[in-house]
C-alpha cells in the first residue's frame, strides 16, 4: 500500500531579519559590555542592548563610547538591536 508523503516546505532561517521588516534607527553608544555587546541610547532616551553585525565584526570595526551608529531592530523585540553601520 502506497501512502502519499506530505509536502515539506523548506526551513526558513529564523535568525535573519528581513530587511523590509527591520526598523532602521540611529543611536549613540552609552556603554561597552563584554562579548561585543553595547548599550545604545536612541533619540527618545530609550536604551537598547545591541550587538555588532557579522560584516562589522569581520572587518574589525571598532566602536567606543560616544560613537553614533545605525541599527536594525525587529518590530517584535524593541529591547534588542543589531549595529550595522558606524556614522
Amino acid at each position: 500500500m502506497l501512502t502519499a508523503s506530505p509536502t515539506v516546505e523548506p526551513v526558513r532561517n529564523i535568525d535573519s531579519m528581513d530587511s523590509e521588516k527591520a526598523l532602521e534607527l540611529e543611536g549613540t553608544i552609552m556603554s561597552v559590555l563584554p562579548g561585543t555587546m553595547f548599550r545604545v541610547a536612541l533619540a527618545n532616551d530609550h536604551l537598547v542592548l545591541a550587538h555588532i553585525s557579522g560584516k562589522m565584526r569581520k572587518r574589525f570595526i571598532r566602536l567606543t563610547i560616544g560613537d553614533r551608529v545605525k541599527m536594525q531592530m525587529s518590530p517584535y523585540d524593541t529591547a534588542k538591536a543589531r549595529i550595522v553601520y558606524r556614522l
